[in-house]
């Protein structure tokens, strides 16, 4: 990594599971700039997911972005690029191994497309362990969960 990667952090929340959720994500190291939203009936998997399609979309990426390391607590959204599930999803027309439509295509379709046409790499990070970072986007995506 070096001075023009940009790091930007990413969660999601959700109360009830589905149930209202939120997403939030920031660039390191202090937070700025950064962006949160939320949704009424929802998945935590699906507000991980929107964090990370929100942030490259915001940063640019697959334009003017340089390098953007995606840091996330989430092994569903980090194991899927290093481990290249989406690759075979996409083969099998956005189905799983058990031949079944795959859970949140409809984010994946556009996330995957996007880290393509950029240069994104993925780090995950224990959640609520400490790291500042995680702890800030965890505070953004909790206090973006829509009131029940």
């Amino acid at each position: 990594m070096d001075d023009s990667t940009i790091t930007v952090y990413t969660d999601g929340a959700c109360s009830g599971n589905p149930g209202p959720g939120g997403w939030g994500w920031a660039v390191a190291p202090d937070g700025e700039p950064h962006g949160s939203g939320g949704d009424d009936r929802t998945t935590n998997q699906r507000m991980e997911l929107q964090a990370v399609l929100e942030a490259l979309r915001a940063l640019g990426v697959g334009s003017e972005a340089g390098h953007v390391e995606v840091v996330s607590d989430s092994t569903y959204v980090v194991n899927c690029f290093r481990d290249g599930w989406w690759k075979n999803w996409r083969r099998n027309g956005w189905k799983n191994s058990k031949k079944q439509p795959v859970a949140n295509a409809d984010i994946w379709e556009p996330l995957v497309d996007l880290v393509e046409s950029g240069d994104v790499t993925f780090r995950w990070v224990k959640g609520h362990s400490g790291d500042p970072m995680n702890d800030r986007v965890d505070a953004l995506a909790v206090a973006a969960v829509p009131a029940k």
